[in-house]
Order: C-alpha cells, then structure tokens, then sequence
C-alpha cells in the first residue's frame, strides 16, 4: 500500500505570528488542555472508584469525577497546609493532594511514601519536578499567558489517540492585556475561563504549544524566587502563615495570612489584584472550618514574572498601610 505524503509545506503568504523557537520546560509529558482534564486522564486509566481532595481546592476538579461518577469525599488541612487523614484509604481509592503555592514540595514527598494511590495536583507548583512513579498535573495558564495547556506525568498512557484542541479562539484576554491593560481584559478572561467548562480531554493545542516552547524558563523562575524572597523577608513577621521554603522553590504567589478580612478589597481598591482560593469552599464548609477562614483571610500577593523588585516595593508600602 503506498504511503500518504505529507502536504507539502505551504511557502509565501502573510506572516503568522512570529513566537521564539525554544524547549518546553517538559517536553516528556503528557500534554493536554486543562488540569482538570489531566485529573480525569488518571482516573479513567488507573480505575479508581473514590478520590479524596481536600475542602481547599477549585471546584472545576469535580467536573471530571462527576463525569466519570467516581465517589469522593472530602477531608481537611492544618494549620501548615497539611493533610490530615484521620480515615482509612480504600484500596481501590486514591489521594489528592495540592502543593499548594508550590511551597510544599516536603509534604508531596512524604505522602509519596505513605499513600499508595497518590495524585498530586501540581497547578500552583509549576516549577516543582515531578517525583518518579508519582501521578502529577500542571496547569500552564497559572504560570504564563496561555490561555490553556496542561502537562501530566502518568505511568499508563490512554491507548488511543487524542484529538488536538484549538486555541484560536481562547486570546482576546490575552491581547486585550497588552494592548488595553489587565483591567480591559477581565471579562474576556472570565470568558475564557466558562469556555473550558465541561471540555472533553484533548492534546494540547499547537499554538499553545509553541508559546510554552519559547518561554524563558530560568529567568520567570528566578524571578519568582526574587520577588518571594523579597516580600517574605519584609512579612513573615506579620503573616500567620508560618512556613519554610526549600532554596529551589519557585512560587507561585506569596501567601499572606491576616486577620483582616477587609485586606483583600483594599489591595484592589489600590488596583493590586488578588484572588480568592476559592470561593466555592464558602460552599462546601462552615465558619468554624480552618478552609473557611482561608478563603476568607489568606491573601495571594503576585510576585510572577512580570514584576520587580520596585513592583515588590510599591506594594509593600500599600501593605504596611493596613497591618
């Protein structure tokens, strides 16, 4: 039988958009669309009838185990992020576990030792290497301006070919970033976030692809480093978050932990803008919960590659007005 030729590379016509050639930071995993949809890459291959996750998580990770209709069951962190497993895991059921802000590189290590069935959701712990044997999932738009993408590392890879997802549609956040601001952009960007509801698992798209192969991995990293470091020498002496860091961390937001409740809108009120880890936790605990008082009270400060030193400063000085 003969063989199809490859059509021929086109030549001439305008310029697509030019991005720099380089390496992605792991080009040996899997590449998908969503984390959420790395989550149910694992559960699909390794046949899992229950999952644990935490209270403190994004709620899009149950749109998977709905889907596949794998029971779950919650349970709690202490006070230094922790799990806190008071409960017998099934054989047949596995654990999820957050690096949270990607500050808990130890604990992930611990629980590889002791759980069997282990999962680590990797989406705030980019730069954290996956450890050997050990089902883990990245989210890329958490890290860099893409507008999907995930990676995972998994032993037992689906047996069929996936279909490649499109991004072309998915930027206008993203160029509306550069061109009008952060601010102009915010719609567009909750847009995009609804868009990838309830999406069926895909390959990465090629053109998200290609921005995760030109990034400058070393410098973002650093420059995270940088920024942690600087906002952690000046806060840790207010922050109740108390934690030690390993010296090749590279966060993802510094996590400031006050009592005043009204920190948050202040920031934004100053056009720092800081998320809620999550709101749908509201949902799923009461106020007497340690999760709860998290959502309410823990404060993101950004310290990604966009930022300086000077930024780190400015917004220090916005701090010290309200501690």
């Amino acid at each position: 039988m003969q063989k199809t030729k490859p059509a021929p590379k086109t030549i001439g016509g305008y310029f697509e958009l030019q991005l720099t050639p380089g390496k992605e930071h792991y080009p040996d995993l899997v590449r998908l669309n969503t984390g959420r949809n790395a989550l149910e890459y694992i559960l699909k291959q390794k046949g899992y009838t229950k999952i644990y996750i935490p209270y403190f998580t994004c709620d899009v990770l149950l749109e998977p185990i709905k889907r596949l209709d794998v029971a779950y069951q919650f349970y709690s962190i202490n006070e230094q992020f922790e799990p806190i497993i008071d409960f017998e895991i099934e054989p047949h059921a596995c654990f999820l576990y957050t690096d949270y802000f990607g500050i808990k590189k130890e604990t992930v290590k611990n629980l590889s030792e002791q759980i069997k069935n282990l999962i680590v959701d990797n989406s705030q712990a980019f730069f954290s290497e996956p450890l050997p044997g050990i089902d883990t999932f990245y989210s890329c738009r958490k890290f860099f301006g893409v507008p999907d993408g995930a990676y995972l590392q998994i032993n037992k890879k689906l047996g069929k070919k996936l279909p490649v997802d499109s991004s072309t549609n998915r930027f206008s956040h993203l160029i509306k970033s550069i061109e009008l601001g952060i601010e102009a952009g915010y719609s567009d960007f909750k847009a995009n976030n609804d868009a990838l509801t309830d999406n069926e698992i895909r390959s990465m798209s090629v053109l998200t692809q290609k921005i995760l192969s030109g990034i400058n991995y070393a410098d973002c990293a650093r420059i995270r480093r940088q920024n942690f470091n600087f906002l952690h020498k000046h806060l840790q002496a207010h922050n109740l978050f108390k934690f030690d860091i390993p010296d090749d961390c590279s966060p993802m937001v510094y996590p400031f932990l006050s009592n005043d409740r009204d920190l948050k809108l202040h920031l934004i009120q100053k056009k720092i803008f800081v998320a809620t880890y999550w709101p749908n936790v509201f949902k799923w605990t009461n106020n007497k919960m340690y999760e709860n008082y998290l959502a309410r009270c823990l404060v993101p400060l950004p310290i990604d590659h966009r930022y300086n030193l000077q930024d780190m400063f400015f917004m220090l000085n916005i701090l010290q007005q309200f501690l």
